[in-house]
């Protein structure tokens, strides 16, 4: 294991504290925490809250500021942050106008914002959550359901230009869920990442081989195969989006996400060919987005997501924000 890093115990602290450096006009950190909040609260409006492991950089503090997220709570690697860390994040958030949580679809998240969200309401705190459950590959799931993969980057973006016009929290969170109705997600990974605290490869694959529908902790996908170039891997992925949901004259905005590992230059390959296979579905695309959104430290793959739009979710993702990843 090659990393550049101190005691890997220490690790998530250091995180947080070189990102609260890297942007104190928008970022700041609890005292002895490593929960982030947006420096310039808003107190008149419906406060987001969203959380992961850390590992998954920029995701979660790099979407807090002005029209995206009030709260971001990390919890150690690939793991939820727990319920205390979550609480405090809602208190020192909260408003009048409510909190709104907003959940990927993973056992532990669901479970530990879930009793976060209790304590919260116990004291008095207006609170409602969202789940995010993108993953195409898990559709038939019965037990868990979906799990939550980087589509959720855009849920955060319309919620949070919702939650900035003054709407209530009912309003945003019924928003974040018309958003989510039309969004699907699939990863592939090539190679794994490797977690510092064990030194070792998170899951096994074979020098040749690739597995379509891998989650971003290195979860079994639906295919494990012989790799394959770029075109055939994409047309495989968004074949399965499409067989999940119909975007057939739809307006879409694309996210192909790296997982960290992967270079630019291999994602604006895949889009090459995104668009040209959209354009034959009769899919527009209204807006491309191409980069490390939700990473898994240093593992080789990418996700695609699919959102469909309204004029009304058009016009909250062209929304101003003025975080460190997303500005408009």
């Amino acid at each position: 294991m090659k990393k550049f890093i101190n005691e890997p115990e220490n690790l998530e602290a250091e995180v947080a504290r070189g990102m609260a450096l890297a942007k104190p006009g928008i970022l700041r950190q609890l005292p002895d925490c490593n929960v982030m909040v947006r420096q310039k609260l808003r107190t008149d409006r419906v406060a987001l809250a969203f959380g992961c492991g850390c590992g998954h950089e920029p995701a979660p503090s790099g979407y807090v500021g002005y029209g995206m997220l009030d709260a971001a709570i990390p919890g150690k690697i690939f793991s939820s942050p727990t319920p205390d860390m979550i609480l405090k994040g809602i208190r020192e958030v909260q408003t009048e106008a409510g909190v709104l949580c907003i959940i990927v679809n993973y056992t532990g998240d669901v479970l530990n914002f879930r009793m976060a969200m209790e304590l919260a309401q116990m004291e008095g705190i207006a609170v409602d959550s969202v789940v995010i459950a993108d993953d195409v590959a898990t559709q038939k799931n019965k037990s868990v359901g979906r799990r939550g993969l980087a589509g959720v980057v855009l849920i955060l973006k319309i919620a949070g230009a919702e939650a900035e016009m003054g709407t209530d929290l009912y309003g945003v969170k019924k928003v974040a869920e018309w958003a989510a109705c039309g969004l699907r997600t699939v990863g592939v990974a090539c190679r794994p990442c490797v977690i510092p605290a064990d030194g070792e490869p998170s899951f096994e694959l074979g020098e040749r081989e690739m597995e379509i529908g891998m989650g971003l902790h290195g979860e079994p996908g639906v295919v494990r195969c012989e790799m394959m170039n770029a075109r055939e891997t994409a047309r495989q992925m968004l074949e399965l989006i499409l067989l999940d949901c119909n975007y057939e004259n739809s307006e879409v905005v694309v996210l192909i996400n790296g997982l960290g590992g992967t270079p630019l230059m291999e994602l604006y390959v895949i889009n090459e060919f995104v668009h040209e296979y959209l354009a034959e579905q009769g899919i527009v695309i209204y807006d491309t987005m191409i980069g490390n959104y939700m990473t898994s430290m240093e593992m080789g793959g990418f996700s695609i997501s699919l959102m469909r739009l309204d004029p009304h979710l058009k016009a909250l993702y062209d929304a101003a924000a003025a975080t460190p990843v997303i500005r408009r």
